[in-house]
């Protein structure tokens, strides 16, 4: 008869003495960066002024800062990752399901992987040899250089320059067209298109503003709308105003 009552009480002594253990899986700050260890397991990491580190091997649910950067070191795995001042970076073998940053730019190591999108505003994106984007690689202000590398969505700027060095985009590569202030700032600037030997975009290469285009011979893409490319003979393309 007291087995029951027993059991029960044991549960709940357990579940008592694990809730600060759990509690400290989740950190959240106003004030100073945050450190996930190496080969540990939290939940989300938030902090308003600082910047947040995921040592190798951590696997952590989601991070997110308004003002610094992100580093997330080898192997280490992640879920949404999310900055507004600050840059977010993936050292090798890293994992993410989606980034985004304001004004920053993300870099991706070797055989990094991000099961989403990476979007970014004003910064860069740069994608190492290994590095596979599962979904769309897009930024308004900033180069985007995909080394050996794969997209499995579109790729996408406004101002920017893309480079695709022996890469490989599944969807279309678009060059959208400024509004606002966007083309009032930029607008004595037209972006530079490179698609170097042995890169493919699958998709379309859809041009809405006028851009500097250059396609190597040993490059495969798809249907072109907008400007006629000036082939490319050698991996470094000169601009028109150099």
């Amino acid at each position: 008869m007291r087995v029951r009552p027993l059991v029960s009480l044991i549960a709940l002594s357990l579940a008592l003495a694990g809730g600060p253990a759990l509690a400290q899986q989740n950190i959240d700050k106003v004030f100073g960066g945050i450190t996930a260890e190496a080969g540990q397991s939290y939940g989300s990491l938030e902090t308003v002024n600082g910047g947040i580190t995921i040592r190798e091997g951590a696997t952590v649910r989601s991070a997110e800062t308004v003002n610094g950067g992100i580093t997330i070191e080898r192997n280490a795995q992640v879920g949404d990752v999310e900055t507004v001042n600050g840059g977010i970076s993936l050292d090798d073998g890293a994992r993410v399901r989606g980034a985004e940053a304001v004004n920053g730019g993300i870099r991706l190591g070797r055989d990094a992987k991000v099961d989403e999108d990476v979007d970014v505003v004003n910064g860069g994106i740069k994608a190492s040899q290994g590095t596979v984007i599962g979904g769309d690689a897009s930024n308004v202000n900033g180069a985007i250089s995909l080394i050996r590398a794969e997209v499995g969505g579109d790729v996408t700027t406004t101002n920017g320059d893309i480079t695709l060095t022996g890469a490989t985009i599944r969807g279309d590569l678009r060059v959208e067209k400024p509004t606002g202030s966007w083309w009032r700032s930029n607008s004595n600037r037209l972006p530079r298109i490179v698609i170097g030997e042995g890169s493919v975009v699958e998709g379309e290469l859809l041009f809405e503003r006028e851009v500097e285009l250059y396609v190597h011979p040993g490059a495969k893409v798809g249907k072109q709308t907008g400007t006629a490319p000036r082939m490319l003979d050698s991996a470094d393309a000169p601009r028109s105003d150099d």
